[in-house]
């Protein structure tokens, strides 16, 4: 079965080995991610490595995303990677790195010191730790723990209303989006951004870089960003709905909302919606997920998200295999209950652009005569995503002699990119196309197919024909 919702996966120590890689790739993943608040470059290489090889391994095309810091606050190390906090103790929060234990712990922004007030709540893990300063000192806050729990290495920490003053890139974020273009990943995810001019100044580091393959996720987690929503979408690849520190900045209860609106306004605008944070989040330890949890996956994929998101579950859970599959079942259960005619319906499209107008067509066609799959045979990967918008009820089959096209195209919504020779002649595509429905779909003699692209396929840069075939 080819689901339509795409899954991406962090990886961390429960899945950093090959053979747990694959494990991933045969079981459905479509994106990994590798987040560099906690990775090395060592560590990277290998992981982006492993990934080349079983693609190829496994004739598949799993693309890569990397996760960017950002202007993050964190703690910084404690004794043995942790420490336990007790309600009403007092404890200190240092702005100079020191290793942390149950009574004090370093914080990675100098600033924060200068910037909090009295009674100021300081959030850590996402919000479950809570302080509240009573004392500022000259190196130091003094706190008091609000909640009984544990924190680790490297925990993000927020401060309602706090801005941090400086820039969005940091030079690690700047070595890093360079080390990225060396490794030809396909997406970057940018944390904190706040406005259009954040997703800009990255643009301009791949332009100089010549780099016009890797796409921009911009990750939504604080107010000033809900702001400033609209623009960003208009200039990022992609938004990523991270309900972790968004849920420290707005109020809790807002989540849903939010994730309904920004869905929305992605699929509107024809980029990439990515939902986040805590999906299956109790498969950490358990084998099974609550149905609080089958819920929330399968409003996601209900709302028309393109892609649904594991983080903590297979970088550092216990079932990290169990947990995708049970993704994957969740997926496909819930894409059956999608009206799919009602995401076409929502789009108020006036254009005249050849390859929009012919996108709805198709889909359109494709509706009425129930046809099996759409088949877009693609240089760039634009057909396949103006088919994606539409949101048909059967499989975007993006074919593509284009090994960069193929995997930028793993996180739209209903595209199964296929890898290819070449592209040559409309009858060599049409008969390829059929073996390839024939490998990849169950079909029945009458099937119809419909096949849509540019041709000649290295000129044109427009979709221009469409085609049905009967099985």
């Amino acid at each position: 079965m080819l689901n339509k919702t795409k899954v991406v996966a962090t990886i961390g120590p429960s899945t950093m080995e090959r053979e747990q890689l694959k494990k991933l790739m045969d079981n459905g993943v479509d994106v990994v991610r590798i987040n560099m608040s906690h990775a090395s470059y060592n560590f990277c290489t290998e992981v982006v490595h492993n990934i080349n090889e079983l693609n190829q391994e496994l004739d598949l095309s799993v693309a890569i995303m990397i996760d960017l810091v950002g202007p993050e606050i964190r703690t910084g190390s404690f004794l043995n990677g942790q420490a336990y906090f007790r309600k009403g103790d007092k404890i200190r929060i240092y702005m100079d790195d020191v290793i942390g234990d149950s009574t004090k712990f370093s914080v990675t922004y100098s600033g924060l010191i200068k910037q909090v007030k009295f009674n100021s709540i300081i959030k850590v893990k996402d919000g479950l730790m809570l302080f509240e300063v009573i004392d500022i000192k000259e190196d130091c806050l003094v706190c008091e723990v609000l909640t009984d729990g544990l924190i680790n290495d490297n925990q993000t920490v927020m401060v309602d209303g706090l801005k941090i003053s400086r820039p969005l890139l940091t030079r690690k974020d700047e070595d890093d989006i360079l080390f990225a273009h060396k490794l030809n990943v396909d997406f970057l995810a940018l944390s904190y951004v706040s406005s259009q001019e954040d997703v800009l100044a990255v643009n301009d580091i791949l332009i100089r870089l010549k780099n016009d393959h890797i796409g921009i996720i911009s990750k939504i987690e604080t107010e000033e960003a809900l702001d400033n929503l609209d623009e960003i979408i208009r200039v990022s690849d992609g938004i990523m709905i991270a309900r972790g520190d968004l849920g420290v900045s707005v109020p809790l209860e807002r989540i849903p909302g939010i994730q309904k609106k920004i869905i929305n306004k992605c699929h509107e605008a024809g980029i990439v919606s990515i939902v986040s944070t805590e999906l299956l989040s109790s498969m950490e330890a358990s084998s099974r997920p609550t149905r609080a949890e089958v819920s929330d996956v399968a409003n996601a994929v209900l709302d028309g998200a393109d892609a649904v998101l594991l983080s903590s579950e297979t970088t550092i859970g216990k079932f990290p295999i169990e947990t995708l599959k049970m993704m994957e079942r969740i997926i496909n259960t819930a894409e059956q209950d999608v009206d799919y005619s009602d995401f076409s319906n929502r789009l108020n499209d006036n254009s005249n652009d050849i390859t929009t107008v012919l996108a709805h067509n198709v889909c359109n066609c494709a509706i009425k005569l129930k046809c099996r799959c759409i088949i877009a045979p693609t240089m760039s990967g634009y057909t396949a995503r103006k088919m994606s918008r539409y949101r048909p009820p059967c499989p975007i089959l993006a074919v593509s002699p284009n090994i960069d096209t193929v995997k930028s195209l793993q996180l739209h919504f209903g595209v199964n990119p296929v890898l290819i020779d070449e592209l040559s002649s409309l009858d060599k595509i049409i008969e390829e196309s059929k073996k390839i429905v024939f490998k990849l779909i169950s079909t029945s003699p009458g099937d119809k197919i419909v096949i849509t692209g540019g041709y000649p396929f290295d000129k044109v840069k427009s979709t221009n024909f469409m085609k049905i075939e009967e099985l």
